[in-house]
């Protein structure tokens, strides 16, 4: 392999020829060798418009020269449409601000910047990776400015779009099943009746709210600390700026970004990544019910509850013949444990910033966007394998209902609690139905109680009069 010298603050140090990025890069490569977790593409490009922007805008005050500037946007919109992408490859286990991860940027966009103009790269001639495509900012706005951007890109492109089809999904199916009435439960025992499309829309109004709580956190998502540049006070960043490169990266992206009103709290604290990793365990955990759910209620086929029929997507074991397992359920249970791990980390990590400074935004980064992409894949993959293909087992529904001895409850205004509780006792003892028990305990007759129970009066409230 062939190299070529770069020199930062620290001196001189060999980069490898036909890579873009400079000294910084080079040396968190041999600094932190960490793991294999790498910022994904949505990250990166999120950074590359803020590049992009910045040098825009810089030229615009006149604080950069328009040709220096041209230079920067042309090697920025290539990372912009992910010709560069191999060019970033810095861990997450690094410097807690990110430094080394803006300083790649810095250096990518100069080199190739330079390479366009007919340069040598390293050379920093004529684009300075810190004095050109750095100029009025820092790390420290830049670096949870691209959290927020790629975080709010990335929901309205992927994740809302998939939730709100699987919310779609689960309400065809609560039509579908509005009149399939069944037994309910409660404490996994037998309770009073409810239809299927009932317990389905209950799904779907769960990812309905997340929805709502998602689309509140993107209120502070897109807040951003860019134009506070090392500690929040704008410090040698052009009056006018914050706001202008706020108004720009909105144009460019089609999303209601504004300047954050306060850097201090933007920079320092990152309560808007904890707060859209809320809204995202909440997401999380009502995915994680609605999953448990349906495999509760496919269980089987023959010996467990059985009352719907989830799609055979892929046989089931490697050792018995014909088995089929509610594979898009445990799928998305995992992600779903995966992504209340991921909000654990992120508690930790945005609860710890020391005054004007987090120190754990790379991890912030990594785990909030990991999330967002997990859940917006698997609700995909939910709706599309799993929820689109459910039937309901009318044999065993019936059965069910019919067995249950919770029907009894429709005869506690007439006959009163402890009277219906010794019926439901009694049935159960002997082995018989409810009709059996109340006749032979002489509370009503056959015809009474097939006037009073019945099970498709039960899904609503009653008129007792």
């Amino acid at each position: 392999m062939s190299y070529r010298i770069e020199i930062d603050t620290m001196g001189e140090i060999n980069v490898p020829a036909e890579k873009y990025w400079g000294a910084q890069t080079q040396r968190s490569l041999e600094n932190f060798k960490i793991g294999k977790e790498y910022f994904p593409s949505e990250f990166i490009k999120a950074y590359g418009l803020i590049k992009w922007v910045s040098a825009d805008v810089n030229a615009r005050i006149g604080v950069l020269d328009e040709k220096i500037a041209c230079l920067i946007c042309d090697a920025s919109q290539e990372i912009i449409d992910g010709k560069l992408d191999d060019q970033f490859p810095l861990v997450v286990w690094q410097t807690g601000s990110g430094t080394q991860t803006n300083m790649n940027f810095n250096e990518v966009i100069a080199n190739r910047a330079i390479e366009i103009s007919g340069g040598k790269m390293g050379s920093k001639i004529p684009v300075h990776p810190n004095d050109h495509v750095n100029k009025s900012q820092s790390t420290n706005d830049t670096f949870p400015s691209a959290i927020n951007i790629a975080v709010a890109m990335e929901i309205n492109s992927h994740l809302l779009t998939e939730i709100n089809l699987l919310k779609e999904g689960l309400e065809l199916k609560a039509d579908e099943f509005s009149d399939i009435v069944k037994l309910g439960r409660t404490h996994l025992q037998d309770a009073t009746p409810v239809t299927l499309g009932q317990e389905f829309s209950g799904y779907a109004s769960q990812i309905d709210h997340a929805i709502t709580s998602i689309k509140h956190a993107l209120l502070h998502i897109y807040e951003l600390s860019w134009g506070g540049t090392a500690v929040g006070t704008g410090l040698n960043s052009p009056e006018g700026y914050a706001e202008m490169v706020a108004n720009l990266i909105a144009k460019k992206t089609g999303l209601p970004f504004k300047s954050a009103p306060n850097k201090f709290e933007s920079m320092g604290a990152h309560d808007s990544a904890i707060e859209m990793s809320g809204a995202l365990k909440t997401l999380a955990v009502s995915l994680n019910k609605i999953a448990n759910d349906l495999r509760w209620l496919g269980s089987g086929p023959r010996s467990g509850i059985g009352e719907i029929i989830l799609p055979s997507n892929e046989p089931g074991s490697s050792i018995m013949p014909g088995k089929v397992n509610p594979t898009q359920a445990e799928a998305i249970t995992m992600v779903a444990a995966q992504v209340m791990g991921n909000d654990t980390t992120l508690t930790m990590a945005c609860s710890s910033g020391n005054f004007e400074l987090n120190v754990y935004r790379p991890v912030i980064a990594f785990n909030l966007l990991q999330s967002i992409k997990l859940i917006g894949d698997a609700a995909s993959s939910f709706n599309k394998k799993c929820i689109s293909g459910i039937k309901p087992n009318l044999d065993r529904i019936q059965k069910n209902l019919n067995n249950s001895l919770m029907l009894v409850t429709a005869l506690t205004p007439f006959i009163g609690y402890d009277k219906a509780a010794k019926v439901a006792k009694t049935a159960h003892k002997n082995n018989s139905t409810l009709r059996e028990a109340i006749i032979a305990l002489g509370y009503m007759s056959g015809e009474e109680f097939d006037e009073k129970v019945k099970p498709e009066e039960m899904i609503s409230p009653s008129n007792l009069i």
